[in-house]
This record gives C-alpha cells, structure tokens and sequence, in this order.
C-alpha cells in the first residue's frame, strides 16, 4: 500500500467514490484515522476518467506536492477556478480498486 508524508504525518491512503462516482482519496493516520481528503467533488466540471481534483488549499496546503512525491498523482497544469481557488487537475498514477 502506497504511503504518503502529509503535514509531517505519514498516512496510508483510501479511496472510495462521491455520489456522481467520481473517484474520492482520503488520508489515514498510522492509527487508520482520518487525517485529510486529499480530493474535491467539482461535479459541475469536466474530468478525465483517470483524473481527480486534489484539494490544494486551507488546511490542505501542499498536499498537491505530497501525492507527486509519492507518485501518486502527476499534475496536468490545469486547473479549475472554484469559489477563491484554483484546483489542480491531476492524473492518477497508481491503480485503484473501490
């Protein structure tokens, strides 16, 4: 199982699916608790099957930089401007199963 090091935690990930089915990244402290969701439900925007929004702000800063350490997203340079934000667009790089 991929890990990745967020905010100084090292967390395991899980995923699962928002209501329209899009893929949903959740991070897991080494207890199995939540830490962070790592994704965004934008459902009115257009996103490639392998693709997700990842939730680069608030108290999710740098978590954009955390997943491409880990080689789990790559960024696409798009982005998608959402209230005061933008989020970046990322293609997924590791295989899921939900």
């Amino acid at each position: 199982m991929k890990k990745v090091m967020f905010a100084g935690e090292l967390c395991s990930l899980q995923f699962g699916n928002y209501g329209n089915g899009r893929l949903s990244i959740q991070l897991a402290d080494r207890h199995g608790e939540p830490y962070g969701r790592a994704t965004v439900n934008l459902p009115d925007e257009v996103l490639g099957e392998d693709e997700v929004f990842i939730k680069d702000y608030s108290e999710n800063e740098g978590m954009l930089s955390a997943l491409i350490e880990a080689g789990i997203v790559a960024d696409t340079g798009r982005r998608v401007r959402t209230g005061y934000v933008e989020v970046p667009v990322c293609k997924l790089l590791v295989a899921v199963m939900v």
